[in-house]
């Protein structure tokens, strides 16, 4: 069986003040009316993995208001071999900090222990708005592949921002920026090579199954100036283009202005030209090739977390979406409004009802859609 969530508990996150759920393994359905708290529970398990979760946001924005006590979160994963107690916390004023098995732990180490791949509505305009949005999505999916993606991405930026800052301050002596553009090469080039890896096993997981959703090619742009990977190669741009740095206060080559590119396959159109539905679509087939690829490579899905993804689907692309999460054997967590949306599902998913009382939120699991 796929490692699955099998108990989670929130205090004080968000507008829980406290939860706590039990699960088997089959997928969520949640439902309830807006802002009853149905995506702050997605939310605090997008926090499962490395990063600031599906909201992006910082420790301090989670905090249950009028409280203000800190939150925590607690979570057993269970499969095959496996068993792990996961608790996060953070204090007001402090970072999150981390525990595995009763032992502090780094963020990057969730990255080994359970994959987890999302869509939220924010993402439905990612082919029309800025390139910043579309990195942020093809990183995700290429750490999910690729745990030591994130460390290499951590690196460059580190570097990237102490050799803008000797931009900045017009520093022009050399050997200020050597080591900086050494290491940059070095984490950016990994950046690069990961990145076509996780683009050539997204193409081939698209291949290998027919779907109701349209498949996407996707390539990467890189903006002029920018080699192919290599860190000699990457190195030696970066010398060559500190001039140009230097008059614009910032670095102006490499993976960091890297863009995604897609075309609808079947149509030969760019994706920022297709429908709002056609769109919205091509997300959802490539978050599910992210995970039958998960799955291909390791023997198990990964959480798969769908933001009011069943709203914007027609019956027969909601019945298909449900089809390849229960083929998958994916634990995913989905919401909506209410329990009709869910109704294809029936006894293969676990329903779970979450209404607000008195600005609290209240979940509560139903075995099967009412």
């Amino acid at each position: 069986m796929t490692p699955y969530i099998a108990q989670l508990a929130l205090s004080h996150f968000r507008s829980h003040r406290r939860t706590r759920l039990q699960f088997d393994g089959r997928p969520v359905a949640l439902y309830g009316p807006n802002g009853a708290g149905k995506t702050n529970l997605i939310e605090a398990v997008s926090l499962l993995s490395p990063g600031r979760g599906l909201r992006r946001a910082a420790a301090e924005e989670i905090i249950r208001r009028p409280e203000a006590i800190g939150w925590k979160i607690t979570a057993s994963i269970e499969g095959p071999g496996l068993g792990h107690e996961i608790e996060i916390t953070a204090e007001p004023g402090q970072p999150r900090s981390l525990s595995l098995d009763g032992k502090s732990a780094p963020q990057l180490a969730l990255a080994r222990l359970i994959r987890i791949v999302w869509l939220v509505p924010a993402q439905d305009r990612l082919w029309i708005e800025g390139a910043e949005g579309r990195r942020r999505f093809l990183d995700r999916m290429t750490l999910s592949f690729l745990p030591d993606h994130g460390e290499a991405v951590l690196t460059y930026e580190k570097s990237m921002r102490e050799r803008n800052r000797l931009l900045k301050d017009d520093v022009r002596d050399p050997g200020w920026y050597r080591a900086l553009e050494h290491q940059m090469a070095e984490a950016g080039s990994r950046i690069m090579e990961n990145r076509a890896e996780a683009l050539s096993r997204l193409s081939a997981a698209q291949d290998d199954t027919a779907t109701a959703f349209p498949a996407a090619d996707l390539s990467l742009i890189e903006v002029e100036g920018t080699p192919a990977p290599g860190r000699d190669a990457l190195t030696e741009a970066l010398a060559a283009n500190r001039p140009r740095d230097l008059a614009a206060g910032r670095t102006l080559i490499g993976p960091h202005r890297s863009d995604l590119a897609a075309t609808y396959r079947a149509k030969d159109m760019a994706a920022a030209q297709c429908s709002t539905g056609e769109q919205k679509a091509l997300l959802i087939s490539l978050i599910l090739a992210n995970a039958r690829a998960l799955k291909a490579e390791t023997g198990a899905a990964p959480l798969v977390l769908l933001d009011e993804v069943a709203a914007h689907l027609d019956a027969g692309r909601r019945a298909a979406l449900f089809d390849e999460i229960c083929a998958l054997g994916a634990q995913a967590w989905m919401t909506g409004t209410g329990p009709d949306l869910f109704a294809d599902l029936d006894d293969r998913a676990q329903h779970v009802a979450v209404e607000d009382r008195d600005g609290e939120s209240v979940a509560r699991i139903e075995e099967a859609s009412p």
